[in-house]
């Protein structure tokens, strides 16, 4: 719930002040500058406003390092701010357009999920084919059977229709048209997809699939984040209902 932004930014002469503390911050811990969303008290409900934040402002520190269960290849942190002077020049557009701004980050950010979501899909589609092809039971491969060889096929098209999604949505947005709805059912798509194609995967590879050492355990656990980040499944249903009935 973006509207409840907690972190307030007070305005003082050519300066905000700041307080609050950002949680789950992609490269929290290792990053230069930092775009934070707070509000001016002033502005009252309409005052979500967006700052860029340098590492080494008076006020700022990097909090808690999260360990988490997938995506480890990105870090995630909190950010504190403690009476935090932000000069005017880092404020980022006017007061009060916070909310608009972060729509417009989040919306070409649920592209690049999709886009996520598919490459993660394809490698396990890959992997799937190639195992199927050499892995024996019962005296043949199990791409021979047909029960395999099905959820394989079923998985290749439904990348392939994620895959135009994301490219349709992304096309509208390069061509400066709406597509808000397009990369909400994008990143719906794709990324349950993935979830989906993660389970079958550790099927396909049976137990192998689900020991550390197989490539499919970090599939499954880096898929799940992509139906969380850049709003939850749920709030794609919600982006995407609500375009029905304007």
């Amino acid at each position: 719930d973006v509207s409840s932004v907690q972190m307030t930014a007070t305005r003082d002469g050519e300066n905000y002040v700041l307080n609050g503390t950002k949680i789950f911050i992609t490269n929290g811990d290792v990053c230069d500058v930092v775009l934070l969303f707070a509000n001016v008290p002033e502005l009252g409900e309409r005052g979500m406003t967006a700052f860029l934040v340098e590492a080494d402002m008076p006020g700022y520190s990097k909090g808690k390092k999260y360990d988490k269960l997938g995506m480890r290849a990105a870090t995630n942190a909190d950010q504190v701010l403690e009476d935090c002077r932000v000069p005017s020049a880092n404020r980022l557009g006017d007061e009060g357009r916070g909310m608009r701004i972060f729509l417009e980050l989040i919306d070409h950010g649920r592209i690049g999920i999709a886009a996520q979501a598919n490459g993660i899909t394809g490698a396990i589609l890959e992997r799937a084919v190639d195992y199927a092809k050499s892995r024996k039971q019962f005296g043949a491969p199990l791409a021979s059977y047909q029960a395999i060889g099905w959820r394989l096929a079923d998985m290749y098209t439904e990348l392939e229709a994620a895959r135009l999604l994301t490219y349709q949505a992304a096309w509208l947005a390069d061509n400066g048209q709406s597509f808000r709805t397009q990369a909400a059912m994008a990143k719906l798509y794709a990324t349950e997809l993935a979830m989906r194609t993660s389970t079958l995967g550790i099927q396909v590879f049976g137990g192998y699939g689900y020991m550390m050492d197989s490539p499919m355990q970090r599939y499954f656990r880096d898929a799940k984040l992509t139906e969380i980040y850049e709003g939850t499944s749920e709030v794609q249903r919600m982006v995407i209902s609500a375009s029905l009935f304007r």
